[in-house]
């Protein structure tokens, strides 16, 4: 009983510690696992370094967003899978709501003379942003030859290609590439020792076998966010190009687009685009739809994380593992590097004005450091005033 009672405690310690940064930590991924490490590593000595960066470490190995798989992660040591819900709920749910609103509330702005104004600007942001992400990928998973061809392929193909299924396809098969070319090259060595769970693994086949074999609403809407949860591997600007593959057919683009732009305006995780997106797809029912979706793209990660959390780094020393892994990165530079051009540059770009203000964004961002808080709110001007 004492024990349970002080299990329960550290969840809502944990939940409430997470809440506060869910509100507070703008900045993208790598900014988040800077306010983590500064909280639970040296304010409060939750773990140490070490542990922190094993931890870091699961997150970039897995599919799904890697901040939160990090707090999720965080979470389950402090207080067990109590804990972890409460890490996720409590880091997620500002911005859920926020994009939630947002969503719902676009309905009746979108005969606001003020609205295309802004979408317009931040359609400039999402390039800038995303731009950003494939230089900064490019750069970390694509510095051999090899890896740099896999990405232009990929890239190359999914712009060709009408096919929905080419996006995970094209994973597949440079993972097998990776496999077999790139084992020598990546693999590590260490020796590991851990095992493996099952049950998280059990449940996300028993989920995957009835989202595609049972129909409905809930399973329609339900599958394409979990779909991309399963497959976003680089960290979570990388889930553009899948949701916009998955759902992005099923509204404008210049929705899609507003949708991913405000994400950068928000706290916490990228992801939570897509309660934007499920409250758009369910009209009848907004917050339904932002909370399957919500679930749906986070829960993957999870149970993965769950699976996988002691045994992930023997089975990261395998050489063809390690090899596969990195060619499914240098595919997710190549999808990443096609939205930026579909849908995000054909959208946002209107004439050499549009293209000198994201370059000058692009410097801000990269160069110079900006915070992209600030330049949400450049981004805001710029389109309010008309000039983008």
């Amino acid at each position: 009983m004492t024990q349970g009672l002080s299990t329960a405690r550290r969840a809502l310690d944990v939940g409430l510690r997470f809440l506060v940064l869910g509100c507070l930590s703008f900045g993208g991924p790598a900014a988040h696992l800077g306010y983590f490490r500064r909280t639970f590593v040296q304010r409060l000595g939750w773990l140490d370094d070490d542990g922190y960066a094993r931890l870091v470490a699961l997150a970039q190995f897995l599919p799904g967003p890697a901040s939160s798989q990090v707090g999720f992660a965080i979470g389950l040591q402090r207080a067990g899978l109590f804990g972890g819900l409460a890490a996720f709920i409590g880091f997620t749910l500002p911005s859920f709501l926020l994009m939630t609103v947002i969503a719902v509330g676009s309905r009746s702005w979108m005969d606001q003379a003020w609205l295309p104004g802004v979408i317009d600007g931040l359609k400039l942001l999402a390039l800038v942003v995303v731009a950003d992400a494939v230089m900064g990928l490019y750069q970390s998973f694509c510095r051999r030859t090899l890896t740099q061809s896999m990405a232009l392929i990929t890239a190359a193909a999914v712009l060709v290609s009408p096919w929905i299924w080419i996006q995970p396809l094209l994973l597949l098969v440079m993972g097998l590439v990776g496999a077999r070319r790139l084992s020598v090259d990546t693999a590590q060595s260490a020796t590991v020792s851990g095992r493996l769970k099952r049950w998280p693994l059990i449940t996300f086949v028993v989920i995957v076998a009835g989202l595609l074999v049972v129909r409905s609403d809930f399973t329609d809407l339900a599958l394409p966010f979990f779909s991309t949860g399963s497959l976003v591997f680089g960290g979570g600007h990388v889930v553009l190009p899948l949701l916009q593959a998955g759902v992005g057919a099923s509204m404008p683009a210049d929705q899609f687009l507003f949708g991913y732009a405000s994400a950068q305006a928000m706290p916490g995780p990228l992801f939570t685009i897509a309660a934007y997106l499920g409250a758009l797809l369910q009209p009848d029912q907004p917050w339904w739809g932002a909370v399957v979706a919500t679930l749906a793209v986070f829960l993957p990660g999870f149970l993965l994380v769950l699976a996988l959390s002691q045994v992930w780094q023997r089975l990261a020393q395998l050489p063809r593992l390690a090899g596969a892994l990195a060619g499914v990165n240098a595919a997710v530079v190549g999808l990443l590097l096609a939205a930026l051009y579909q849908p995000v540059f054909v959208t946002a770009i209107d004439g050499s004005s549009d293209l000198a203000l994201a370059l000058l964004g692009l410097l801000a961002l990269r160069l110079l450091r900006c915070p992209v808080l600030v330049l949400v709110a450049v981004a805001l001007v710029i389109g309010g005033m008309g000039w983008a």
